[in-house]
């Protein structure tokens, strides 16, 4: 067989696709293939094309086409031909291309590379006994040569042909860009249906022929559709004969994204879900990287990475094979990293979203902050930004610097936590601080240690834990006295006299 695969002059020719079915919340996996997508066409100054499997109406639904959108956009994915944008080879949703495809169908047909198949399964599964097999093994090629006499039998008996793709009687061996050269075995991959009896395309033919027409050099992809890549290959070579395609793609099948106990990460497993991973705080320079790491690195040694070293080091043949397992803690540890190198305007920014979503800020100043506000969140956010790991831990760790002092509750945990001499170490903090006139964070510090780890004799580490409770009602706060300072003198003072009153009761 003559090599029909693709043979680029300039990788800047490069065409890759991102070619999801609206079906479900965008997940990991789908992601991933995204990015790696987007960075090689970035990589190699090529075309990321982005287009709609749609064309499963039981299934697919526009909440999730829109979702799937929206996933791209804030992640800052974006494509240079495809839905929204437009290009050479619109329309770019399946379910809008019935005419091309009836058009290619029209050719295979007349080109002799499909045939109409009558069998019924039960039929298919009886000739599989009478020949001692196993009956559930599938289809068997048997309308392959059937005569006219017999197909116009079958139209007469009111029987609606399906149309298979005829498979070539030899190996089919190509060079998968991940894993190496692959060869299917003659005889293991029968005939395929490409279209149904109702004369509706398949999948099947579909994806084949959008990355045909729209000259796809490269389909990079899910190790899960692996199997199906004989087919695709000698559905090309009939596409190549019949003028449809130019040549047959480059391959690369990307490895399994596993979740927890060794299973294959679900799209229903929480991990999974891009929007609960959103909500939960990570942002999306910490999540593409560790995506990136699913398959991928810059290094043996280097985990951390910026989208613009992604793009220009990632190529796919530098991708692993091996099945990558998502890590919860590892993914929230690099988002961290990436949290401790934004701006602090811009993170204050990104933290705003989350303060209202948990609360803290009313949702009808969501348009706007309060001066007030903005003054608290712009002196309290570097406390929190070298501890945060989730843009998600925003309102437990800031929501005590926003709320009225009689609403300060005290958990259940910084309550158990309290020592026997919690009201002493108050009520020594209140006469050290109530006539402490330059209310600085070093002056409190100071005068606290005298009275308290000096005066009270308690050590530093549990000097200060009956104050930080009164204060944000935690065990845990951001630095304590910088924290006071923010609240101003008599808010601290109130909030710790409400303490002192509560364990002198």
């Amino acid at each position: 067989m003559t090599d029909m695969t693709v043979k680029l002059n300039n990788p800047a020719e490069t065409r890759v696709r991102f070619c999801p079915s609206p079906t479900g919340t965008p997940h990991v996996g789908m992601v991933r293939t995204a990015l790696f997508n987007w960075a090689y066409a970035r990589h190699t100054g090529g075309k990321l094309i982005f287009r709609i499997e749609d064309t499963d109406a039981a299934r697919d639904s526009e909440e999730s086409f829109n979702q799937v959108l929206e996933s791209l956009h804030w992640l800052g994915i974006e494509w240079d031909e495809g839905v929204g944008v437009g290009g050479p080879h619109a329309p770019y949703r399946q379910s809008e291309r019935g005419e091309i495809y009836q058009d290619v169908i029209k050719k295979l047909v007349d080109g002799g590379y499909v045939y109409e198949d009558f069998s019924t399964p039960e039929e298919v599964e009886e000739r599989r006994r009478a020949r001692g097999e196993d009956p559930k093994l599938g289809y068997d090629n048997f309308d392959r040569n059937l005569t006219e006499e017999q197909k116009e039998q079958y139209r007469a008996e009111g029987r609606q042909p399906v149309l298979r793709l005829r498979m070539p009687d030899e190996d089919i061996t190509f060079n998968d860009l991940v894993r190496g050269e692959i060869t299917f075995k003659a005889g293991t991959v029968p005939d395929y249906v490409v279209v149904r009896a109702n004369g509706k395309p398949l999948y099947t033919l579909v994806n084949p022929v959008d990355d045909a027409l729209m000259g796809i050099t490269h389909v990079l992809r899910g190790e899960d559709l692996l199997s199906s890549t004989p087919r695709q290959i000698a559905l090309y070579r009939a596409l190549v004969q019949v003028g449809v395609a130019q040549f047959i793609p480059e391959f690369g099948h990307l490895p399994y994204v596993m979740g927890q106990g060794n299973k294959k990460l679900s799209k229903r497993d929480p991990e999974s879900n891009l929007f609960l991973l959103r909500d939960s705080g990570f942002i999306k320079e910490g999540l593409l990287n560790y995506l990136a790491l699913l398959g991928w690195s810059l290094s043996h040694d280097e985990d951390i990475f910026t989208i613009d070293q992604l793009v220009e080091h990632f190529d796919v043949k530098d991708v692993l094979a091996n099945p990558a397992r998502f890590d919860v803690k590892k993914a929230e540890s690099i988002n961290g990293t990436h949290i401790r190198r934004l701006g602090a305007e811009d993170f204050c920014q990104r933290l705003v979203p989350y303060l209202h979503a948990g609360g803290v800020l009313p949702v009808e100043t969501f348009a706007e902050l309060s001066a007030e506000q903005q003054n608290i969140l712009t002196e309290a956010a570097p406390l929190v930004q070298e501890r945060m790991q989730l843009l998600g831990e925003a309102p437990g760790m800031l929501g005590f610097l926003f709320i009225a002092d009689e609403q300060v509750t005290i958990a259940e945990d910084a309550r158990k936590q309290l020592k026997e001499s919690a009201p002493t170490v108050l009520q020594a903090a209140l006469d050290v601080l109530e006539p402490l006139e330059d209310f600085t964070a070093e002056n409190i510090q100071q005068v606290l240690r005298e009275a308290i780890v000096e005066g009270l004799e308690i050590k530093p580490r549990l000097a200060f834990g009956p104050l930080r409770t009164a204060i944000s009602g935690a065990r845990v706060s951001p630095p304590l006295f910088e924290s006071m300072v923010i609240l101003g003198k008599e808010s601290s003072l109130n909030r710790l006299r409400a303490l002192h009153t509560d364990l002198s009761a």
